[in-house]
């Protein structure tokens, strides 16, 4: 099967305003019309993106992009690295995965490490002793259950303990070209903050953005506002004042910015 690219699209995305039904404000997340400010600019997501694209083209990209830029484009490989990230900065998952994945980036090769032997390589990143675990039962699973490799299916990625929407939905959305929205900490804060869903928790941030964002962004928004959220949009003190959608952002919660 042949990989779509996870870069921008090749064409502008079609303009979509609010849905004419919005889900019930009880509801843990849903879509709402950023509230009006009269010093903002009507959101467009097209243009917003556009400029936070352009933003971020100097910073260093998210770990999985990076890592598949860099050759470990396989959905095995794919989902090592986004375990491996889990609680843990881009800056120590990104060579921890190098290193494990030279040694070993197939199914049957993790298989043949111990899952100790496999600890001994990730000890930079959080709950090393667990992931190891982790890893090589999949490793063992996808050797002895899908004779090697991955299937491109969202369900089989689930069934495997420890992975949710996040890790299945990335590793889908690069290395298959499913249309897939993974939401981590930077997207649900900077979607949330512009205004443009309302959702208290990831999970909900995910369901509000399916209904709302054009699927031609549903990969890249995460490419997009991971270093976007690092950099720019950052969880305390956002540096508002070198924003590039500052006129679009309705700055929902912010107290202190720079």
């Amino acid at each position: 099967m042949a990989r779509k690219s996870p870069s921008a699209p090749s064409r502008r995305a079609p303009r979509h305003e609010s849905p004419k039904t919005a889900r019930a404000p009880s509801a843990p997340g849903h879509v709402v019309e950023p509230p009006p400010r009269p010093d903002k600019r009507p959101f467009d997501i097209d243009e917003v993106l556009g400029r936070v694209r352009e933003s971020v083209r100097h910073f260093a990209d998210a770990a999985m992009f990076a890592l598949a830029a860099r050759g470990h484009d396989s959905l095995f490989e794919q989902l090592v690295a986004c375990i491996l990230s889990i609680r843990t900065r881009d800056e120590v998952s990104l060579p921890v995965s190098l290193a494990l994945l030279r040694r070993a980036s197939t199914p049957e090769a993790l298989a043949k490490l111990s899952p100790e032997a496999i600890d001994a390589l990730i000890q930079p990143v959080t709950f090393h002793e667990a992931k190891a675990r982790q890893l090589h039962a999949i490793a063992v699973r996808t050797r002895d259950e899908f004779s090697g490799t991955l299937p491109c299916d969202t369900q089989v990625l689930q069934s495997f303990k420890g992975v949710g929407p996040k890790c299945a939905h990335l590793s889908l959305g690069i290395a298959c070209g499913h249309e897939a929205i993974s939401v981590d900490i930077h997207v649900h804060r900077v979607t949330n903050r512009w205004g443009y869903v309302q959702a208290r928790t990831p999970e909900a941030t995910m369901e509000a953005l399916e209904a709302q964002l054009p699927r031609a962004y549903w990969v890249e928004i995460n490419r997009l506002l991971v270093p976007f959220g690092k950099h720019v949009c950052t969880g305390t003190r956002p540096k508002c004042s070198a924003c590039p959608v500052l006129d679009s952002c309705r700055q929902v919660g912010v107290k202190d910015a720079r």
